[in-house]
């Protein structure tokens, strides 16, 4: 029994970051030894087990081989003859196909030592094309490492774009294509998942909403990117560099879509885009199994972001729709983050990543308005009309508000 570190761990060690998980093959060894060693069995498709103290993975060499469509059409090959070079054979990129022994010596069979040096993304060999989950794989690592130079070689890239044409992608489960996604949205640049998927023709198959963003133009005036694709990537850009949530991340992926269906007549404004862009975004996420907590935040940003900018205009009676609209009182929390997206909004435009927005301030203030009524004493004092007493007086409360702020 030989046992070697593999993938993600030997590439970050080589290239000086963090290691935050470890993963082990094992060569030459039957799943009997490996129990009667005292590690716990979990895997179902393959062998794969718990070492007893540390509850690290270690799977037994294996190979695997392409019987249906789609990433679960495969059928796994393990026993104690596979070879380790077999083994790595059959990974996604070659940064990911390398082995580190105990002694400390890397095993490296396909040049993902040289990849690293050249900071390329390339596929191992032709049997990258037998699971469509390597192109999301391949655009996620673009992501996380675009920010030390890294691209994906211009033959992975053709691979990837055969794959799409030969309608692999179109094989993928709605989960799985969520799971990568969101694994991306997390990364330092994630506009560059995007891209790639761009590149490829991918993301068309998979979120044609957000493909269709790109080519479409915007008011020079508020928006001197232009390209509503461009700006996007922009505004999703930003919220990674303030370390938002997924939730905000998904929310500034989606808050524009309705602008790739404005008529042509209206460009390059976009009047009511955020209804439209509701109605896209929910049949998205029903597409995808997108995560409730995600959908939510997603639906109110885009469909209250634009009364969001123009906060400082609003009357009483539409900033009381507004916040009402948002459940802000209930939910002080998520509006904090819906204003959160409104924020990467407004700066992921060209030239205003250092523009002051007062909008999330003031909506701030507005909110902490509403928490100083004491709703008890309305309902008390108007039983029989407690929600129009209610909103009454939200709306004076509001009033005054905006009145004070217009004196400051």
């Amino acid at each position: 029994m030989k046992i070697y570190a593999v993938g993600g761990a030997v590439r970050d060690e080589i290239l000086g970051l963090k290691v935050t998980d470890r993963d082990y093959v094992v060569v030459g060894a039957t799943p009997h030894e490996m129990i009667e060693a005292g590690y716990k069995p979990v895997g179902s498709d393959f062998p794969v087990f718990l070492h007893p103290e540390t509850h690290e993975e270690y799977a037994l060499a294996r190979t695997e081989r392409k019987v249906a469509p789609g990433y679960k059409g495969f059928s796994f090959h393990a026993s104690p003859t596979v070879t380790l070079e077999e083994d790595l054979g059959r990974r996604d990129l070659t940064i990911n196909a390398m082995a580190k022994d105990a002694h400390g010596h890397v095993v490296d069979p396909h040049g993902g030592q040289a990849d690293l040096n050249h900071k390329l993304l390339r596929h191992v060999g032709d049997a990258f094309r037998e699971d469509p989950v390597r192109i999301l794989r391949t655009a996620r690592f673009a992501a996380r490492f675009a920010r030390l130079g890294f691209s994906v070689a211009s033959e992975t890239i053709d691979l990837m774009r055969q794959m799409v044409d030969s309608g692999e992608v179109d094989a993928l489960v709605p989960e799985r294509v969520w799971q990568e996604i969101s694994r991306g949205l997390l990364e330092a640049t994630p506009s560059t998942m995007f891209h790639v998927l761009r590149d490829c023709g991918a993301l068309a198959r998979i979120a044609p909403e957000v493909d269709r963003l790109w080519g479409v133009p915007q008011s020079r005036a508020s928006h001197p990117e232009i390209d509503t694709g461009v700006h996007v990537m922009m505004v999703l850009d930003f919220a990674a560099q303030i370390h938002a949530s997924l939730a905000v991340r998904f929310a500034a992926l989606t808050h524009d879509l309705g602008k790739a269906m404005t008529p042509l007549q209206y460009l390059p404004r976009h009047p009511n885009h955020e209804a439209r862009s509701v109605a896209l975004l929910q049949a998205m996420c029903e597409r995808l199994t997108v995560p409730a907590e995600c959908r939510d935040l997603g639906v109110a940003v885009a469909k209250w972001h634009g009364e969001i900018h123009n906060a400082l205009r609003l009357s009483a009676a539409q900033l009381l729709a507004l916040l009402d609209g948002c459940d802000a009182l209930r939910r002080p929390s998520r509006f904090d983050d819906i204003l959160l997206a409104a924020v990467c909004d407004h700066h992921g435009r060209l030239g205003f990543s250092d523009v002051g927005y007062p909008s999330q301030a003031y909506l701030k203030a507005a909110l902490e308005r509403l928490q100083s009524i004491d709703f008890g004493a309305i309902a008390l004092k108007h039983p029989n009309d407690i929600a129009e007493a209610i909103a009454e007086s939200k709306q004076h409360a509001l009033q005054q508000f905006i009145d004070e702020e217009k004196q400051k």
